[in-house]
């Protein structure tokens, strides 16, 4: 399987998680343990505050991963940058999304996950 497969399976793995109302404890245990994330509203959360905060969201309804794109870091480094579509409530998100992993002890962790709005959030 190749570093882009992986990968995607990983970033669909956590947009099943955050539709599933699981994305805490999927989180949790993919993210670094000093990993960030960058939201659209400029907030940046670390690993603790991104388990909290996604205790309490509602979930998705459906999610898209578009064109996806494999940035090579170093050896055992990696970004995944894609266009993501989600759906909830009616109302559709389209952000640029950017996630940095790093394989420790043989697995792939999350250590930077950053998103850019992309298109209109219909309401």
């Amino acid at each position: 399987m190749s570093v882009l497969d992986e990968l995607l399976e990983l970033e669909r793995a956590g947009w099943r998680s955050l539709c599933e109302s699981s994305g805490d404890g999927f989180y949790g245990r993919l993210m670094t343990d000093d990993g960030l994330m960058v939201l659209v509203d400029g907030s940046v959360l670390d690993r603790a505050a991104v388990v909290a905060s996604l205790g309490q969201a509602p979930p998705w309804a459906t999610f898209e991963i578009r064109e996806p794109r494999i940035v090579t870091l170093g050896a055992e480094s990696a970004a995944l940058v894609y266009t993501g579509v989600a759906r909830r409530d009616g109302t559709d998100f389209v952000a640029r999304m950017s996630s940095a992993y790093v394989r420790v002890d043989g697995e792939w962790r999350l250590a930077l996950y950053q998103q850019t709005l992309a298109g209109p959030v219909e309401g």
